[in-house]
């Protein structure tokens, strides 16, 4: 039976491209893990650098992603708060320097990311846009290379340990787990996630990740079929080995199951997430 997993999805980066650089937010918890994550990413000889998640409205971290600066372009993989509620004392800070979102609400002078594959203009970094619905119905990933070297920005899609909830109603299971196969292309390149140490190798975790949906829904159909009639009960079943004061996190996901499962069988698992 798979149990709760809190390790890495696979191994960590050795190293990361002297163009990357981390700051992380001072917001640790227990969805958070560390903190949130926030990149810049500045090409060798380039003035201007590329963030990606200005992170919570924090004062002492906004000033030090200002001190980065110049900075020509701020991208968002997706709308939860502690990735972007500071976005708009950043982009004060910076001048009105572009905020970039696929949700528009999360959008500052500039157009909404939406086209997969967009070239984003990275201020000579190669910033190409990997639209990965799942964990919410927004989130996205950046793949950026300059010259021989890539990494992928993966945002909750991956995290640097553990797994992430599928935040239902807005994030669809059956959508993460396309991205997630989407996401297992990226073979041999770094994944550089929302949360936690960076990860050696994208597609590893991607597919790790897969393995553990996989398995994780298997349960979810043995605890429906062995009773379980509503998805706290799921989850009691489920997540038995998690702390009790993440049910709420987990009961997320495992709705998010129920409905993946509910179109799979043509409703009931569905009618069963509502009880």
């Amino acid at each position: 039976m798979t149990g709760h997993f809190t390790a890495p999805a696979a191994a960590l980066a050795d190293e990361l491209p002297g163009w990357v650089t981390l700051l992380r937010a001072p917001n640790p918890g227990p969805m958070t893990l560390d903190g949130t994550n926030t990149w810049v990413l500045r090409a060798p000889g380039r003035e201007h650098a590329v963030v990606v998640d200005p992170g919570p409205a924090d004062e002492g971290h906004l000033a030090a992603i200002a001190a980065r600066g110049p900075i020509g372009l701020v991208l968002v993989t997706h709308g939860h708060p502690d990735h972007t509620d500071g976005s708009r004392r950043l982009h004060e800070l910076l001048g009105g320097v572009p905020v970039r979102a696929a949700d528009p609400a999360h959008t500052l002078a500039g157009e909404p990311l939406a086209t997969p594959g967009e070239e984003l203009g990275g201020h000579g970094l190669h910033v190409r846009l990997v639209p990965t619905p799942g964990h919410t119905g927004d989130s996205v990933c950046f793949l950026v290379e300059h010259g021989d070297e890539r990494v992928v920005l993966t945002g909750d899609t991956i995290l640097g340990r553990g797994t992430t909830v599928v935040a239902h109603p807005d994030g669809h299971l059956g959508d993460y787990l396309a991205s997630l196969e989407l996401l297992s292309a990226y073979r041999g390149i770094p994944a550089l996630p929302g949360h936690g140490p960076a990860l050696a190798d994208c597609a590893a975790a991607a597919d790790f990740y897969l393995a553990h949906r996989r398995a994780r829904l298997d349960q979810v159909r043995a605890a429906v079929a062995g009773g379980a009639s509503t998805a706290a009960e799921v989850v009691a079943t489920v997540y038995a080995d998690v702390d009790r004061s993440l049910w709420w996190a987990a009961e997320w996901s495992v709705r998010a199951q129920l409905d993946h499962l509910g179109r799979e069988s043509g409703g009931g698992a569905a009618g069963l997430e509502q009880a």
